[in-house]
């Protein structure tokens, strides 16, 4: 019999099996949160296969089971393998079959239960930060060789501030100590250790922050490895010293610091320089400094008695006396040579003047010849120079004619 009150004609299409486990794949597949996703569970079977480790999972509390995989290729990423018995922590995504209608979570880590995601997420964080540089040791502050003020982020009811104080008031006398009171534990902890670095930074009195906390559980403490407060820590405008009383692995905050003391008592040992030791180091070195200048006293006081013993030994009369006696002898080549020069220029000057004295028109004239000139006062030289009828002077040795040429004679080949 049908339903008298079913009508086919607005029934919706109906699917095929292919078409509703394709969506059921689509459905699952596409599901963010299973596409990457965390299992809890204990592994109530494994079975190993050439193509991989097929396992199942199971809740104790309901029986429920999913069945999983880790593909050969994958096993040696993992931080264990599933063990029949065991409780683990599955990573992977869920995967759909069509041809079985069946699904199966394809996995990409394993990890023990209980503190393994943890100490997954603890390492993946650890990594990232150590890529971007802030555990690098060339970016480490060096610590103010003479403090004079300090700031002071931990709780106030912690014994870790007290230790501090008493640390401080013992090892550095005088010193300005500035509180900048946080909470350090708990799930508020990385936003009030960072608002109390902001406000000592804004403060802009202290020169280097201890950042202090007493020992405690490892969830105690799980604040310092915070990513606000390692951040913090590194972009704090002043060195900061971490003071974290564990005796665990370091905290990420221990790796940001410029420096990790461990305990409180110790960073704050650490931060400044004990006023004991600063007095007794300037008495070494005022003491390296007397001992110093006496000995160049000494040395000096020796240089002086050396010189003096040369000097008697040297004879500065006997040496002034052949001084003397070199000098004369000096000035007498100098005598000597001027002497010679003077001779060689006279010598000189006097054969010059003969050979003038040869060269002189007068002097050849007094030797009975003479010295034509025409109108121009030219001497001539060759008769072919004048014309008949010019006008000559003729210079004798006394007086002088003017003649007019009457004739020239050409001169005889």
């Amino acid at each position: 019999m049908t339903n008298p009150e079913f009508n086919v004609a607005m029934a919706p299409a109906a699917l095929s099996v292919g078409g509703l486990v394709d969506y059921i794949k689509a459905v699952l597949e596409d599901d963010p949160t299973l596409r990457q996703v965390w299992v809890v569970g204990e592994v109530s079977s494994a079975n190993p296969h050439a193509k991989g480790l097929f396992f199942t999972l199971t809740d104790p509390d309901t029986g429920a089971t999913i069945n999983a995989v880790a593909w050969r290729s994958q096993q040696a990423r993992l931080t264990t393998l599933p063990t029949v018995g065991e409780q683990v922590i599955a990573l992977g995504t869920v995967k759909v079959y069509p041809q079985r209608s069946s699904y199966q979570l394809t996995v990409w880590q394993v990890l023990p239960s209980g503190d393994g995601l943890k100490a997954l997420r603890y390492r993946q964080l650890r990594q990232r930060l150590a890529a971007e540089g802030l555990f690098d040791s060339e970016f480490k502050r060096l610590l103010p060789a003479l403090p004079q003020t300090v700031a002071v982020v931990s709780s106030p009811q912690a014994a870790a501030w007290g230790d501090i104080q008493r640390s401080l008031r013992h090892h550095h006398p005088g010193l300005h100590v500035l509180f900048s009171p946080a909470t350090v534990q708990g799930d508020t902890a990385p936003a009030s250790i960072v608002a109390a670095m902001e406000r000592v930074a804004r403060d802009g009195r202290a020169e280097v922050l201890i950042l202090a906390r007493g020992g405690g559980a490892s969830e105690d403490l799980e604040c310092f490895d915070d990513e606000r407060v390692v951040r913090a820590i590194a972009n704090c405008p002043i060195p900061v010293v971490t003071g974290i009383g564990h005796q665990r692995d370091e905290s990420l905050a221990d790796l940001a610091a410029d420096l990790c003391a461990h305990t409180p008592t110790a960073a704050a040992i650490a931060a400044v320089p004990a006023l004991a030791d600063l007095v007794e180091a300037h008495r070494q070195r005022v003491t390296l400094l007397k001992t110093l200048t006496a000995e160049h006293l000494l040395d000096a006081q020796s240089d002086v008695h050396r010189l003096g013993q040369r000097l008697l030994r040297t004879r500065l009369d006997q040496r002034m006396q052949q001084q003397i006696v070199y000098l004369k002898q000096l000035k007498h080549r100098l005598v000597q040579g001027i002497q010679v020069e003077m001779r060689q220029a006279s010598d000189r000057t006097a054969a010059l003047r003969s050979h003038l004295m040869t060269l002189d028109p007068d002097t050849v004239v007094r030797r009975g010849y003479a010295l034509v000139r025409d109108e121009a006062s030219q001497l001539v030289t060759q008769a072919q120079a004048t014309t008949p009828g010019q006008t000559l002077q003729i210079q004798l040795a006394q007086g002088h004619l003017t003649v007019k040429v009457t004739q020239v004679h050409p001169s005889t080949p």
